[in-house]
């Protein structure tokens, strides 16, 4: 995971120009956004965005809930994210570490997106845990982005050629591609190798931790290759299937 953290916390050139950047990150927020108004209408919902990245549109996020606290491990993003947010009260900004602080129950809503094929099993499993202490007794946990066991690298590249087709970067899209091969991100993904979840593995996972999950019809963000989970904490001493 470490690596992974340097890797963000540098100038990544896994975007290939800045629309690609800014409406890969739009597309997330308005998921995630319509996910906290349909958990709390009122905008109530306290919400943590665990591994947020760059949250360039968080304030759409935000929009819709009480509090939205975005963590994010690598220090640089970290202290960049301070800055662009400053101006808005409703969003802070941590660190991993710092949740050790927070309460029990603390939130209603836990986001973890493009998250999960970084960490090992047990790294996922602690993290998990982690988030069952967090969660509130009513609330509701949400994976995005889980990568598949048999989903080939050429799919996410299909799905990136078909995103730049419709938001219009196509052309920035193929030949990025092409950049992307000779960049440290495809170095890492192929020496390091990203974690991969069965949609059952996964649920054995949420399980383990106290969740009784299920796979959401679609996947936050472009690309349906993926899924997502939604996930609810299970009362002590209740079975989980």
């Amino acid at each position: 995971m470490d690596d992974w953290i340097d890797f963000y916390d540098s100038a990544p050139t896994i975007y290939v120009g800045p629309r690609h950047r800014d409406v890969h990150f739009r597309v997330i927020a308005d998921d995630i956004a319509a996910l906290v108004a349909a958990h709390r209408p009122s905008r109530q919902a306290r919400v943590l965005d665990y591994g947020c990245g760059e949250a360039l549109h968080a304030d759409r996020v935000a929009a819709q809930a009480r509090q939205l606290v975005l963590c994010e491990a690598a220090p640089g993003l970290r202290e960049r994210l301070r800055k662009r947010f400053a101006g808005e009260a409703k969003i802070e900004v941590i660190g991993p570490d710092d949740l050790a602080a927070a309460a029990d129950g603390s939130f209603d809503l836990i986001i973890m997106h493009s998250v999960s094929q970084y960490l090992t099993p047990a790294e996922l499993d602690a993290t998990l845990a982690r988030f069952r202490r967090l969660l509130a007794s009513d609330g509701c946990l949400v994976i995005g982005d889980v990568l598949q066991p048999h989903t080939q690298a050429f799919t996410d590249a299909l799905a990136l050629l078909r995103f730049g087709a419709r938001e219009g970067f196509f052309l920035a899209a193929l030949f990025g591609l092409v950049r992307t091969l000779f960049s440290n991100y495809w170095w890492l993904r192929s020496s390091l190798g990203l974690t991969r979840h069965a949609e059952t593995g996964m649920r054995e996972h949420l399980a383990a931790a106290g969740f009784a999950g299920e796979r959401s019809a679609r996947n936050i963000g472009h690309n349906q290759a993926r899924m997502t989970f939604l996930a609810r904490p299970t009362p002590p001493g209740a079975a989980v299937r």
